[in-house]
């Protein structure tokens, strides 16, 4: 069978209106010519050679049929045969007249203004005698409304060499969405609320194809649920064309020695209402076919979209781009090689092996079988196999969902039944453009993986908050504060329960002591600049801490957010150390130290009484008794020290709770600014990346750590 299709339909429709415009005037002239041979039919073959072709029902001219219905004027005529193959002919003549009519304005209404005067008179008047058979046909064939150009071949045009356009409906049928079921769904919200936490910490770039991804899975859901977009890819001199024809039942897409053949995509659809998925993909109306009507064949490939793909290894640059860019549309692809390309490195390393996630919307189809000898399909085809494997392409060969692998000659037809009927099964399930999209998914997910997912535990675990709130004690000096609290409580005891004369000498000693051997004292400029670099090294150990298992774009946003933080980090700690250090004025005393004031009184009293009492037995003032004196005298020079020692061990225990308290103010005050400032930001920043996380779970469908 041949059918006459081209790449361009301008170019075709002029080829075929011509030939049909010489067809039909040929007929009529051998009509008159073989009407006047039959001398007892003169006037009969007068009338039919002057009415014009009108087809009828039959698609047959009027008076045809009227002498076909006249049996018996036929028996009478002595030219019997002479006026059957006038009939023959003149059918045939009318038949050829109309399609070339039709295919005339069709070609008309695609061409710009001016460009029908290059047609010949012949041509223009051929399709005027077509136009009411035109008319009477589209009134009783179904109409294709989705703006393909439809070649019909039936067995009379196969004989003729000749091809139906139809014409565009002025309305399309109504198309039923793509609907996603459940998971996905789920997955796609989630890939959609992980781009958006992810837009302030990763680059455009990165989430890219992301986006694509979810622009693409709404374009598709909003167009056909009920057809399945197929793509043919393959090498150069693979036979993908004729593949596509085998399939089309028609010869569609050019096929020949010179490479490359297909220079652009070619569309061709088996039922209506893929106009919006062909326009999707970018493909003009000059390039979008149908098949040959068989109702076996739109059964069973009922709701397929083929697409025959230009070479994907072309030396024409524009041809690759075109390959790249309909594969990320189209639901499903077929890729055809053959015994000679099958095992090429850029076929399996830029193609199959970055798509090996798109298995179960994969065929994998080795051509050209006719030319292997004996076992020799059959050992290629095991090492095909083997490729796919180690592409990481899951084989779908025992139930299993993968590619299908399957090895035919679309030169001679063998295999081309098995595949038809693959693909046939493939479209039933309708499930294609959501497996598309979920591969689609899957492997946008596993390219953010790295900024995602790492192999080690994040987080800042309270031992390093704890770490921190000790490095800003320490840099404030809270210890210090704390001890000299301690100390100067202890120094107040010592003064209030201490005996004067130990006071005394306390004070002279200190007065007398010369400065020489004591350490110097550290000016406030040093004391700051320490504390700064403290603050500082504090502030970058939890960073390191906090970032330590992230991915680096997330690492490198929690260090920006602690160091953000530490500026004016170590002003806010001297401010709060002010506040929160030793009250101002006398610190407090315990209820047993005036009781301890009053005893030393006593003793320091009775020392002076037993002086006194011996002062005045000396000056004869009274009676001789050192006893009692002496006595009072040594109870108050040993008690007084005696008490002094008391208060001091008792005072210990308050001291250093004074100590600690005040310690514990500038720990607390110092946690907290810290907190605010740095510990806050970060854990908001990990917070963050823990969201991202379980987004980037439900995207992949586990429970990733």
């Amino acid at each position: 069978m041949t059918a006459v299709t081209d790449q361009d339909h301008t170019e075709h429709s002029d080829h075929t209106g011509d030939a049909a415009s010489k067809d039909a005037a040929s007929g009529e002239d051998h009509g008159h010519a073989e009407g006047a041979e039959g001398a007892g039919d003169a006037e009969d073959v007068e009338r039919a050679g002057d009415t014009e072709g009108a087809e009828g029902a039959e698609g047959a001219p009027q008076d045809v049929r009227d002498e076909e219905q006249r049996p018996e004027k036929r028996a009478k005529g002595p030219h019997a045969r002479v006026w059957d193959a006038i009939v023959s002919r003149r059918r045939k003549a009318a038949e050829v007249s109309g399609r070339a009519d039709r295919a005339d304005r069709t070609d008309r209404a695609e061409r710009p203004e001016g460009a029908d005067s290059a047609r010949g008179d012949s041509a223009r008047g051929d399709s005027a005698r077509g136009a009411g058979g035109d008319s009477a046909r589209a009134d009783s064939e179904p109409v294709w409304d989705d703006g393909l150009i439809a070649r019909r071949v039936s067995e009379a045009a196969a004989a003729e060499q000749a091809a139906a356009v139809e014409s565009r409906a002025p309305s399309a049928p109504a198309v039923t969405p793509l609907v996603y079921d459940g998971p996905l769904r789920s997955r796609l919200d989630a890939l959609r609320e992980l781009v958006g936490l992810s837009r302030t910490r990763l680059d455009s770039r990165t989430l890219a194809e992301a986006g694509r991804v979810l622009d693409e899975a709404a374009a598709r859901r909003r167009l056909s649920g009920q057809h399945t977009v197929v793509a043919i890819a393959g090498a150069t001199g693979s036979g993908k064309s004729q593949l596509f024809n085998a399939l089309a039942g028609v010869t569609i897409s050019e096929t020949g020695v010179r490479r490359p053949t297909t220079a652009a995509p070619i569309a061709c659809s088996w039922s209506d209402g893929a106009s919006s998925l062909i326009e999707r993909l970018g493909i003009p109306p000059r390039l979008r076919r149908r098949p040959l009507q068989n109702a076996e064949a739109e059964a069973q490939l009922r709701g397929l979209v083929l697409v025959d793909l230009p070479d994907h290894d072309s030396a024409a640059v524009q041809h690759r781009e075109q390959v790249d860019r309909i594969l990320a549309l189209v639901d499903a692809v077929i890729w055809v090689v053959d015994p000679e390309k099958y095992a090429d490195a850029m076929l399996h390393e830029r193609y199959l092996r970055p798509m090996a996630g798109h298995a179960e919307v994969m065929f994998v189809v080795l051509n050209q079988i006719d030319r292997l000898p004996g076992e020799a399909a059959e050992q290629v085809l095991d090492d095909l196999r083997r490729l796919l494997d180690e592409d990481g392409i899951a084989l779908g060969e025992y139930g299993e969902p993968g590619a299908t692998v399957l090895a035919l000659s679309a030169l001679t037809g063998d295999g081309v039944g098995e595949l038809r009927e693959a693909l046939g099964q493939f479209l039933a399930e309708r499930e294609a453009p959501a497996r598309r999209i979920s591969a689609d998914v899957d492997a946008a997910a596993w390219r953010l993986r790295p900024v995602y997912v790492t192999g080690r535990r994040a987080g800042l675990s309270e031992e390093a908050r704890r770490e921190f709130a000790d490095r800003l004690a320490d840099a404030v000096g809270a210890t210090a504060a704390g001890e000299a609290a301690e100390r100067a409580w202890l120094r107040n005891a010592n003064r209030a329960c201490g005996t004067p004369w130990l006071r005394l000498w306390r004070w002279f000693q200190d007065r007398s002591e010369p400065p020489t051997g004591r350490l110097p004292l550290r000016t406030q400029a040093d004391e700051e600049a320490t504390a700064r670099q403290r603050v500082e090294h504090a502030v970058r150990t939890v960073a390191d801490r906090a970032s330590a298992g992230l991915p680096a774009p997330w690492a490198q946003a929690v260090r920006e957010a602690a160091a953000r933080g530490s500026q004016g980090l170590p002003e806010a700690l001297d401010r709060l150390a002010a506040r929160a250090g030793v009250p101002a004025g006398r610190p407090p005393r315990p209820g047993w130290w005036p009781m301890a004031v009053l005893v030393q009184a006593c003793m320091t009293v009775l020392q002076f009484v037993g002086g006194l009492w011996l002062l005045g037995q000396i000056l004869g003032v009274m009676a001789p008794n050192l006893g009692v004196p002496v006595l009072l005298m040594i109870i108050g020079i040993v008690g007084g020290p005696l008490v002094e020692w008391s208060c001091r061990v008792a005072a210990r225990g308050p001291a250093r709770r004074y100590g600690l308290e005040a310690e514990r103010r500038l720990r607390e005050a110092a946690a907290g600014c810290g907190r605010a400032r740095v510990l806050d930001p970060v854990a908001a920043e990990l917070l963050r990346y823990r969201e991202v996380r379980e987004q980037y779970a439900k995207v992949v469908g586990s429970g990733t750590r």
